[in-house]
C-alpha cells in the first residue's frame, strides 16, 4: 500500500520512522511550509535522510499541487499534527482516503488545544483518535480511540509527551493494518455530545489568585508547558510551571493579601490564593526557566511583595 505521511515537528517524524521501521511502502512526505529563519521541521530532517520526496505547499487549494498528490498514485494519506487546512476532495484523492490523528476523544474538544482543556476543566479522563478527516473542524468519522487517565498532577507535558504521543504512534500504525485489512471503521460522532473551547493561548492562562486553589492548579497544569500560565509583578510578567497546592481548612484564616507572596525559601516561594496557598518551584521571567527561589533572590523579591 503506498503511504503519504503529513504532518510536522516531533510526532511526525516519530510516525514516519514508525512506518519506515516496519516497511511500510513510503511514498512520498508533506510537510508544513518552513518559516524564515526557522529550523529545519524534525519530519523534514527524516524524510530526507530517507531519501523520500518531500513537498511543502502553502495551500492546498491549487490545481499543480492537486496533479503532484495524484501523480504519487497513493492508497493512504496518514497525517500526523497537520495545521493547514486540506480540502476534504484532496483528502479522498487516495484510494483509501486520509486517516488523521486527535488527541482527544472525539467528539469532545476539538480543535487546537485539546489536551490543555481536559486538564484545566477538571476531567479525570482523555484520550485520542484516528478519525476520517473531512471539511469541518475534526467532525470526520471515528475510526479508533484510546483512552487514559489524568491524574491531579499531570500536566500538559506528561499528558502528551508520556501517553498521547506514544499511544498516538501505536494508534496510527493499527489504524493503517485496519485500512490494509478492509476493516477499519466509520463511526459517526455525535455531534450533540461535541465540545470547542478554542486555542488556549496567553490570554486564556493568566492566573487569578483570588479563583479557588483547584482552579489555579488545573490551570497551571494544564498551560505547562505552553503556553503557561503567568501573572505579573510590578508590571513584569512572570511565568508559573511547577506549584503545589496547599488548600487550607478554614479559608477564612488565611494570612495574607491575594497574590501575595508570604514565604521565599531556597527552592521556592509561596503565594497566597483565595482558599489555600501555592508553593511554587519553577519559574520563567526574563530569561530561562529557574527555580522559584533563585529566581526570588536574583530579583531581590522578597516576602510581602504581591502578584497581581
Amino acid at each position: 500500500m503506498r503511504i503519504v505521511v503529513h504532518g510536522q515537528q516531533a510526532f511526525g517524524k516519530a510516525v514516519l520512522e514508525a512506518l519506515l521501521k516496519r516497511g511500510e511502502d513510503v511514498v512520498a512526505v508533506y510537510v508544513a511550509p518552513t518559516k524564515p529563519g526557522a529550523k529545519p521541521d524534525p519530519l523534514l530532517e527524516a524524510a530526507m535522510k530517507a531519501s523520500l520526496p518531500v513537498f511543502q505547499p502553502e495551500s492546498y487549494k491549487k490545481p499543480e499541487v492537486w496533479e503532484q498528490f495524484r501523480a504519487l498514485k497513493p492508497d493512504l494519506q496518514v497525517m500526523a499534527f497537520v495545521t493547514l487546512f486540506v480540502p476534504q476532495d484532496f483528502l479522498n484523492i487516495p484510494t483509501h482516503g486520509s486517516i488523521q490523528y486527535h488527541p482527544s476523544l472525539l467528539p469532545a474538544y476539538r480543535g487546537a488545544s485539546a489536551i490543555n482543556w481536559p486538564i484545566i476543566k477538571g476531567e479525570t479522563e482523555t484520550g485520542l483518535s484516528i478519525f476520517w478527516p473531512d471539511n469541518g473542524l475534526d467532525t470526520g468519522d471515528v475510526l479508533l480511540q484510546k483512552k487514559t487517565p489524568i491524574s491531579y498532577t499531570d500536566t500538559l507535558g506528561t499528558v502528551y509527551f508520556d501517553r498521547l504521543f506514544p499511544m498516538g504512534v501505536e494508534a496510527m500504525l493499527e489504524s493503517v493494518d485496519l485500512v490494509k485489512a478492509g476493516t477499519a471503521p466509520r463511526i459517526k460522532q455525535d455531534d450533540a455530545k461535541a465540545t470547542y473551547e478554542g486555542r488556549c493561548g496567553p490570554g486564556n492562562a493568566k492566573i487569578d489568585w483570588g479563583k479557588p486553589w483547584e482552579q489555579i492548579d488545573r490551570l497551571i497544569r494544564g498551560c505547562n508547558p505552553a503556553p503557561a500560565a503567568w501573572t505579573t509583578l510590578d508590571g513584569n510578567t512572570v511565568k508559573i510551571f511547577d506549584a503545589k497546592p496547599m488548600p487550607a481548612r478554614d479559608p477564612k484564616g488565611i494570612a495574607g493579601k491575594l497574590g501575595e507572596i508570604v514565604a521565599v525559601e531556597a527552592d521556592s516561594i509561596t503565594v497566597v490564593c483565595a482558599d489555600g496557598r501555592f508553593k511554587v518551584t519553577r519559574v520563567q521571567a526574563d530569561g530561562p526557566k529557574v527555580g522559584a527561589g533563585e529566581w526570588a533572590e536574583a530579583a531581590n523579591v522578597a516576602a510581602g511583595a504581591r502578584f497581581t
